[in-house]
């Protein structure tokens, strides 16, 4: 979704595609491990969407909990992918300023965009309208974080289904069950995608996550040992940085999860 096409009409009405100019990127991730086969092997490319602007990483602060090892996925997903990742986090009519204020602040002091939204309030739907203009964004996250309520404010033609968060597992269901591109005006365009059980950068190294985390790529530098992985390692800077709340907790053990996680993926 989002290729540009060159194509030629028919006279019964219908279409061939003549040409598929490059693409100036393309959102991508791990295909997911289909149910009931080896989960050994290696996982291939799926391609979510092309020439892209700004990847909106949508969470919510609750209902579904609001989960940071997921954000921060989708953060270096959309940044190695060469595209903007913009922070959405939404339902913050939810939870009690104290409360829903530690992630905001914590994101934005690391640099990114970050935009509190609330489709009760409307809090925030300005902004991202404003932000979207003459731009093609793609929009990501969980089932049940409110992607699709979000959309539709943007603007009531979208119209796409809206579903309820599940009472028992507090999880989303699924109602955007295709990626679908909206044209709002001649230059703006919005690609609604399914709600991701996971997210996982495709084709990246241990190397190339350090260099995705910030705080972590910054203070890395100053490791005794060029290879640092960052567990074990004596005169780890990153590990002392940690201890002295530099890094936050938070990101570093959803740093190691995503380590870990290229480590079981290797074949």
């Amino acid at each position: 979704m989002g290729d540009i096409v060159e194509f030629e009409m028919n006279d019964d009405g219908t279409g061939v595609i003549e040409k598929i100019p490059e693409r100036k990127n393309y959102l991508s991730r791990k295909a997911p491990v289909i149910k009931g086969v080896s989960e050994k092997g290696r996982r291939f490319e799926q391609i979510i969407a092309a020439n892209i602007d700004y990847t909106f990483c949508v969470v919510s602060v609750d209902k579904p909990k609001f989960n940071n090892r997921t954000l921060d996925r989708m953060l270096v997903t959309a940044e190695s992918c060469e595209t903007i990742p913009v922070i959405v986090i939404n339902k913050y009519d939810l939870l009690k300023k104290k409360k829903r204020d530690f992630w905001y602040e914590l994101y934005t002091t690391l640099g990114y965009k970050v935009i509190r939204t609330s489709t009760i309030t409307s809090q925030g739907i300005e902004e991202i309208k404003s932000l979207i203009q003459n731009k093609t964004s793609v929009f990501i996250g969980h089932s049940g974080v409110g992607k699709s309520s979000i959309l539709n404010l943007l603007d009531p033609r979208i119209n796409q289904k809206v579903g309820d968060v599940s009472e028992i597992w507090n999880k989303g269901r699924h109602t955007t069950v295709t990626v679908r591109l909206f044209k709002l005006n001649e230059n703006t365009f919005v690609i609604d995608t399914p709600g991701v059980k996971e997210i996982e950068p495709y084709g990246l190294t241990r190397e190339d996550i350090t260099h995705f985390y910030k705080e972590i790529s910054i203070v890395s530098r100053k490791c005794k040992f060029n290879t640092c992985t960052h567990t074990h390692e004596p005169d780890c800077a990153v590990k002392k940085a940690v201890e002295d709340e530099i890094i936050p907790y938070e990101r570093y053990d959803s740093y190691l999860r995503l380590v870990e996680t290229l480590e079981e993926d290797k074949y």
